[in-house]
């Protein structure tokens, strides 16, 4: 995708959401600031929490606070992970059949404001990559993780069939046409993945959903707030 002509509508962008008026989603739709305590506190096992400071050894590469990305700009302040509560249980123990092979788990993404995926979507416009902002992302709802898998004793990710944030053809989850170790790669993810309440999207070899993701809401908030 040729994104030059459109980096300038980046300029300024920040995970940092305030109490506003959403153009393509009904504000009653979104759990923002103004509202998050109070929704907390009615439903505390769907809060957000720090995925780092509940799965210590996992790593994390969060790559929209860099520039290294398919935007080209750092769209959130702090390098950091969140999902909700009962998405994290189901990490640890993702987390822990890895650890019986050798293996971890490295995140690049997951819990992602709303107003980031309008921004997202204002630049690429292609709802198979980004998600369509009038019904707002699993991400949005903390129930997706993008991820990858690294070797314990090396640190280094193991061979996929792209890179991450590919819009490449080989990016999709059943893609045939690769080398024999990154198709084993791929479905070494995906089954423990599976194997732990989670479902891949079909055109991203790295992007996870949680089973009963329609269940939580969307949500719009920084992560400086949490």
């Amino acid at each position: 995708m040729k994104l030059g002509l459109v980096l300038c509508l980046l300029t300024g962008i920040t995970s940092t959401a305030s109490a506003q008026s959403y153009k393509y989603i009904d504000n009653s739709k979104i759990v923002s600031i103004k509202n998050y305590a109070d929704y907390v506190n009615n439903h505390p096992a769907k809060k957000l929490v720090e995925i780092k400071k509940m799965i210590p050894g996992i790593a994390l590469n969060i790559r929209y606070a860099t520039k290294n990305n398919f935007t080209g700009q750092a769209v959130y302040r702090q390098a950091k992970a969140f999902a909700r509560l009962p998405v994290v249980k189901a990490l640890q123990q993702v987390q822990l059949a890895l650890k019986a092979r050798g293996l971890a788990l490295k995140i690049y993404d997951a819990y992602r404001p709303y107003s980031v995926t309008v921004k997202f979507y204002e630049i690429a416009k292609d709802t198979t990559f980004v998600a369509d902002p009038a019904k707002g992302s699993r991400h949005n709802r903390g129930c997706a993780i993008d991820l990858t898998l690294i070797d314990i004793k090396t640190g280094r990710e193991l061979d996929m069939p792209t890179g991450y944030d590919s819009f490449e053809k080989a990016a999709a989850a059943d893609y045939p046409d690769l080398s024999p170790q990154k198709l084993k790669n791929r479905e070494i993810l995906r089954a423990v993945m599976e194997a732990n309440g989670f479902k891949i999207y079909p055109s991203e070899w790295w992007h996870y959903d949680f089973n009963g993701w329609e269940q939580y809401e969307l949500m719009d908030i920084p992560f400086e707030y949490l």
